[in-house]
């Protein structure tokens, strides 16, 4: 009977172990809140331009010392050991700048930031030299900058833009695909989402975050035209502008059409008393 009483003690141990182990809670799993990938849009956010990073020559910059106060900037954050979302984020900005009458360099710059303190600058002049070979453009080069930095800078940047990215298991970054289009001062003008960008919509975003600067009539005519669709994200036009801006022409083409036959009139009648 001991011996049962024994064997029935030393069961009820191990049963309850295995319960209370059960009940714990798995404290290996890292936290949800890691794993938020996205964008909360900052427009107008101010970017940290005190930020310290390296250019693609090794050379400690800052960020500031991209942003002029003279035209608008493109902002990439992306890491070169990326395999696929970077790659394919980059590409559709090189594709929509090949697009562009504006040149980078002269009516725009790009900084293109990684957020991999991994990164160096041997990788990043690299990336850049890729870049500019396909790009093709003169004077490019002193406007489209690749820079890389500690975890903490990047950090900063990618948190004043609300770009939210975390690393996995694997070492990879999980990031959004958006681009964001800097005023000349340094804060943020409009997002622009997707792996594909269409090149009109870097020229209205460009031409919004000039905030009119070294921009023509007839470009300032174009972003009349359109708005920025936020649900949508991209820009569509806007039909009563459209409308009003043909009203206008029509309106102008009858003044003009009416003036003409008035003083085609008039010249008649200044004839006809100068023979009578």
């Amino acid at each position: 009977m001991k011996l049962v009483r024994l064997l029935a003690l030393i069961l009820f141990a191990v049963c309850a172990g295995s319960s209370a182990r059960a009940d714990e809670p798995v404290t290996s799993q890292p936290d949800p809140a890691l794993f938020d990938v996205g964008v909360d849009e900052h427009l107008d956010g101010e970017l940290p331009l005190d930020a310290i990073f390296k250019d693609e020559s090794g050379k400690m910059v800052r960020l500031g010392d991209f942003v002029d106060g003279k035209r608008p900037t493109v902002l990439v954050l992306a890491y070169h050991s990326c395999k696929t979302l970077c790659s394919l984020v980059q590409n559709a900005v090189l594709d929509a700048a090949k697009a562009l009458r504006w040149s980078i360099g002269n009516e725009y710059d790009i900084v293109t930031l990684s957020v991999d303190p991994r990164d160096t600058p041997a990788m990043a002049s690299q990336k850049k030299a890729d870049m500019l070979a396909s790009y093709a453009r003169n004077d490019a080069s002193r406007g489209w900058h690749f820079l890389t930095g500690d975890a903490q800078n990047s950090q900063r940047v990618a948190d004043a833009v609300g770009w939210k990215f975390h690393r996995t298991i694997d070492g990879e970054i999980a990031h959004p695909s958006a681009v964001m289009l800097l005023k000349p001062n340094g804060h943020v003008a409009r997002y622009l989402y997707g792996i594909e960008l269409p090149s009109n919509d870097l020229r209205l975003g460009l031409l919004e975050a000039s905030e009119g600067k070294s921009i023509s009539s007839a470009e300032k005519v174009l972003l009349y035209c359109y708005h920025y669709d936020p649900h949508g994200r991209k820009y569509a036009i806007m039909a009563t502008h459209v409308m009003s801006i043909g009203g206008g022409l029509t309106v102008g083409l009858i003044a003009f059409f009416i003036g003409g036959m008035w003083l085609k009139e008039r010249r008649k009648n200044k004839q006809h008393l100068e023979y009578a």
